[in-house]
């Protein structure tokens, strides 16, 4: 794990952020819509509180887009290059951000805390045994240290998003 705080940007510079500490989790997720959504074969999200994500230049377009859940996702992107920087989810509201890791200057600090969703994983896609790996979604309370559960209740109480 990288030293934090680490920045991160798109493809042309415009829109430039700052993780200001680790994120909760790292979610490697092998669904559809991600494979979709990115073009590739698995989407690498890390799951932080927005507070801690700080705009350092530009202003990212919000783009909604339809979700398994039917309740959408807003995914920021880059108003020039179109770059996707993070996503906020209904579920989670605007009090948290999944940044998108491939947008990290030093993507490779960030590694999966887990895959999810690898009933859809493509076939090719070798997983590291040592990381834990779900079908679907898991249960929070058994996955995340507690030190990432305690930051998730503090958030959640906040009543913001």
């Amino acid at each position: 794990m990288s030293t934090f705080p680490i920045e991160g940007g798109c493809t042309c510079r415009t829109v430039r952020y700052r993780m200001t500490s680790p994120p909760l989790i790292v979610h490697c997720c092998h669904c559809r819509w991600c494979q979709r959504d990115g073009g590739a074969s698995f989407a690498l999200n890390a799951m932080i509180e927005a507070e801690r994500v700080e705009l350092l230049s530009g202003e990212p377009d919000i783009i909604v887009t339809p979700s398994l859940s039917g309740k959408g996702q807003r995914i920021s992107r880059c108003p020039k290059c179109r770059i996707a920087v993070w996503s906020n989810y209904a579920g989670s509201g605007d009090r948290f951000r999944f940044v998108r890791v491939g947008t990290l200057d030093t993507p490779d600090a960030l590694p999966p805390d887990v895959h999810i969703f690898t009933m859809s994983k493509q076939p090719w896609v070798v997983l590291a045994p040592d990381v834990p790996a779900v079908e679907a979604f898991y249960d929070r309370e058994k996955l995340w240290p507690e030190a990432s559960l305690a930051r998730w209740r503090a958030a959640r109480s906040t009543g913001v998003g």
